[in-house]
């Protein structure tokens, strides 16, 4: 029998809600376009400095193919309500329509229990969700 991983049950409402307490990983794969990387550059460099700020990001970096036209930003989340601020927030509501004016979404990847509401938001990406089985760390 699969178990989720920790939860707090906080009562809101008169109605439980279970919030996840476990990080969140994104892997995003992109193809930039043909003479784009310029543009793409810059709004990777200002999508890093927007998740800097928002609490709860534990990690957002970027990787580059050695032809620049591939690249893979890897991200990671306190918990389920961090990566729901991320996806609130300036780097995804204002940035990302600009980067996929520049680039290509190939794979969409979202390692541990991102929570009901994040996985709505994940929906419209087209993410894959891989829930939390059997895990291992210190």
């Amino acid at each position: 029998m699969l178990t989720p991983g920790p939860c707090i049950r906080i009562l809101t409402n008169r109605k439980r809600k279970t919030v996840s307490t476990q990080t969140v990983h994104l892997i995003v794969e992109l193809t930039i376009y043909e003479e784009k990387f310029g543009a793409f550059e810059g709004i990777a460099q200002e999508m890093v400095a927007a998740s800097q700020n928002e609490p709860g990001t534990l990690g957002y970096d970027w990787y580059l193919s050695s032809d620049r036209r591939r690249s893979r930003l890897t991200e990671t989340y306190k918990d389920a309500d961090a990566l729901v601020t991320h996806f609130k927030g300036p780097a995804v509501q204002q940035l990302v329509p600009r980067l996929l004016e520049h680039s290509r979404l190939e794979r969409f990847e979202v390692y541990g229990d991102p929570g009901p509401e994040a996985t709505d938001m994940l929906k419209g990406f087209g993410a894959e969700v891989f829930q939390p089985w059997h895990l291992f760390s210190r």
